[in-house]
């Protein structure tokens, strides 16, 4: 069985974000980079898949620049066999992006194409399935349950008011969703192993597509909390202030 994860690079969930001069993107000074948490169930999916099939190949495939290979060495540090870094500036469009992704995949001879559910820093929760219509492949999305059996795959995914299943045939494109699987720390072994593991660089050219970052602003900062009184008295107080202020009822 071949696997390809595709990776993305994002900053760290804790890092504290200042945008840039300009106004359309981060600075990152000083920011912590890391695999997009949802892409590492997916890397632990492909894994987990190779070990027990007891043969085959994992391959991580990111696309960015040449920062992004102190990610893809992460996933290899983790247990990946293979990293692939597609060296290119990506693209504010998502489907430019995706095509860049389809057009390395495609003819590779691979099994299953995994990705994280979103990337969490900008959530798009689209790339995945552009591939897998880009590549005219199977797609199910945000699975949290994944089985292997005679060239099929069975997943489940979590929808409103219950689990719903779905069986293709393979090739397939899936993304992984929490609950999927609890990924594995890099341990000090797998460290040095991925400093001998194939890394090949792939130059592409991603077109700018149809759309573009105008600017990017911060959250407003929350309003200070209020104390309108205490015990029974305050009730009428509150629930003025729930229906004028905060309008939620």
């Amino acid at each position: 069985m071949k696997i390809a994860v595709c990776l993305r690079r994002t900053p760290d969930t804790t890092a504290k974000i200042v945008i840039a001069a300009g106004g359309t993107s981060i600075d990152e000074t000083g920011v912590k980079f890391v695999p997009n948490p949802y892409d590492e169930y997916a890397i632990e999916a492909a894994i987990a898949l190779k070990e027990k099939a007891g043969a085959g190949e994992t391959v991580v495939v990111a696309l960015g620049a040449d920062s992004v290979q102190e990610t893809l060495r992460t996933a290899l540090a983790m247990g990946i066999d293979r990293a692939v870094h597609l060296q290119g500036n990506a693209s504010a469009d998502g489907l430019e992006n995706a095509r860049a992704l389809a057009d390395h995949v495609r003819g590779g001879g691979y099994d299953l194409v995994l990705f994280g559910k979103l990337a969490v820093d900008d959530y798009g929760q689209q790339t995945g399935a552009m591939v897998a219509e880009l590549l005219e492949l199977p797609c199910a999305t945000a699975i949290t349950m994944l089985e292997i059996a005679d060239g099929r795959a069975t997943v489940e995914r979590e929808v409103e008011g219950g689990v719903e299943q779905a069986t293709c045939a393979l090739p397939a494109v899936f993304t992984c969703d929490k609950g999927l699987n609890n990924p594995r720390l890099p341990s000090l072994k797998g460290i040095m192993a991925a400093r001998k593991k194939p890394f090949d660089i792939a130059p592409v050219t991603v077109a700018a597509g149809a759309v573009t970052v105008a600017s990017l602003v911060l959250p407003p900062e929350r309003a200070a909390g209020r104390i309108v009184g205490e015990g029974a008295a305050a009730v009428p107080a509150l629930m003025q202030l729930l229906v004028s202020d905060a309008k939620v009822i």
